[in-house]
């Protein structure tokens, strides 16, 4: 009689594998950061009504060219890109608030600190969580480098340059195919490229073009005036950044929601990360 067949043991289940991917310092200034831009943008936005163009050189007023205009008509608002002129009635230049009350700020209250028309106020919101952003990078730029966050999360070696490798992971990116196993627990080129362009480009030029609007700075550091050629240029290269910031996090969020948003979200939060199983080959 033939022996009778082993059954074969089931297969193990697999257990999830959770790594220390974010420490203290970065969630804290995550949250931190993503709250104070929001203020920022939200108060900038309200400085901007109070003369809502954009100049190239040292100065502008009305009947100067401006590179960009926010404005209405008596029965329209519109937004002009030099000679490009597009109708945003609604939304910019002229829109209706919620007691039916039409407005012709250039952007709509909701988007803005505060809500209804407050220069003053807006500049307040706008100077203290400034200070909040700089005092909070400056710490968190030290804690990069001398902490080992730089070397060891963002350093971007030798083998991650090549433009095979670029491409490689663009391409990845655009068909939402995303590291699994170890391979996610560690930034990939794009992001160590992003999140250095945030930390060391982009703000501290947000800051810096901030300081030099500021006519009292004017005194204590002229050179900026001569570095940013005139407090408008600086002034729209302000206003460049700020959105440039807004493409990046809408980037940022669609990633999170397209990668896993529960297992992103909470691993900003508590510090672990559960790695995403190895897809069989």
């Amino acid at each position: 009689m033939a022996e009778a067949e082993t059954p074969a043991a089931p297969a193990a289940a697999t257990v999830p594998v959770r790594v220390y991917r974010h420490r203290l310092p970065t969630r804290i200034w995550h949250w931190v950061n993503a709250a104070t831009l929001l203020i920022l943008l939200m108060s900038g936005l309200m400085i901007f009504n109070a003369h809502p163009r954009l100049y190239w050189g040292q100065y502008g007023a009305n009947n100067d060219p401006a590179w960009l205009v926010i404005g209405s008509t008596p029965d329209s608002g519109y937004l002009q890109i030099g000679s490009l002129r597009v109708e945003t009635t609604g939304v910019l230049g002229r829109w209706t608030n919620a007691e039916g009350v039409e407005k012709t700020w250039a952007f709509p209250g909701w988007a803005t600190i505060p809500t209804s028309y407050n220069l003053a106020d807006g500049r307040r919101w706008h100077l203290f969580f400034a200070w909040v952003l700089s005092i909070g990078l400056a710490l968190y730029m030290l804690w990069t480098a001398f902490g080992g966050h730089l070397k060891r999360d963002l350093h971007v070696r030798r083998g991650e340059w090549s433009p095979r490798h670029l491409w490689h992971d663009i391409k990845q990116h655009a068909r939402l195919r995303f590291p699994t196993g170890e391979a996610a627990a560690r930034y990939n080129i794009l992001q160590k490229l992003s999140y250095i362009g945030v930390i060391f480009v982009a703000l501290p030029l947000m800051i810096a073009t901030g300081l030099t609007m500021s006519p009292g700075f004017n005194a204590t550091a002229p050179w900026l005036l001569d570095l940013f050629g005139g407090r408008q240029s600086a002034r729209s290269i302000h206003f460049i950044v700020a959105w440039a910031l807004v493409a990046f996090f809408f980037v940022h969020i669609a990633m999170v929601l397209l990668a896993g948003p529960v297992n992103e979200v909470r691993s900003m939060i508590s510090g672990w990360f559960r790695l995403p199983p190895e897809k069989n080959k």
